[in-house]
């Protein structure tokens, strides 16, 4: 099961880039693997596109705009990622995890959880519970209170079955947020 999933959005100081990525994949991301509930961590370049002109993106200068790279780390369950009382200290994954950590700029986090899952023609290609595909598509969005029930029906009834009929698709997960902006979210699997 990987019903819990915590997103990062960030941009990277650009001197020391290809050494954090390299800590990134080489220590952090392994050692993340081995942390109870884990099941899989992975680490996107996002390509840039101008974003969809729609209700519900946020021009909040307190929401941070970081976005060039995207990662995701799925568990359990969203609580896997709850963080510890004031008394208890969460040891670091690797010892260079805070300067590493610190090069990350304008980075906004997200803990989501599942509401709904779907699977594509290509499902049966990709394990479940294993890291997602190669290429995904993310959106994180809020509605207005009037138009929940509309966007939830929407999911429920035309958008999720229509991924499963796609070519490419390997899944998608309807997310709802646990922690951080946006009270929705959306994961597109695809070859």
């Amino acid at each position: 099961m990987d019903r819990g999933v915590c997103i990062s959005w960030y941009d990277l100081q650009p001197a020391r880039r290809e050494e954090y990525l390299q800590w990134l994949h080489g220590q952090y991301l392994p050692g993340m693997l081995k942390r109870p509930g884990i099941a899989w961590a992975t680490h996107y370049s996002a390509e840039k596109g101008r974003p969809p002109e729609r209700l519900g993106h946020t021009d909040d200068t307190s929401v941070p705009g970081g976005g060039d790279f995207i990662l995701l780390i799925g568990a359990t369950d969203a609580h896997v990622f709850s963080p510890p009382h004031p008394y208890e200290t969460v040891a670091p994954v690797t010892s260079d995890d805070a300067t590493m950590r610190a090069l990350r700029v304008n980075e906004r986090v997200s803990i989501m959880t599942e509401e709904a899952r779907a699977s594509g023609p290509q499902a049966q290609q990709h394990k479940e519970g294993a890291e997602l595909a190669p290429c995904i598509q993310l959106g994180t969005f809020n509605a207005l209170p009037a138009e929940e029930d509309e966007l939830l029906a929407w999911y429920a009834r035309w958008r999720m079955r229509k991924m499963e009929t796609l070519p490419g698709c390997v899944r998608v997960r309807k997310l709802v947020g646990v922690s951080g902006w946006a009270k929705h979210g959306v994961l597109y699997e695809f070859t």
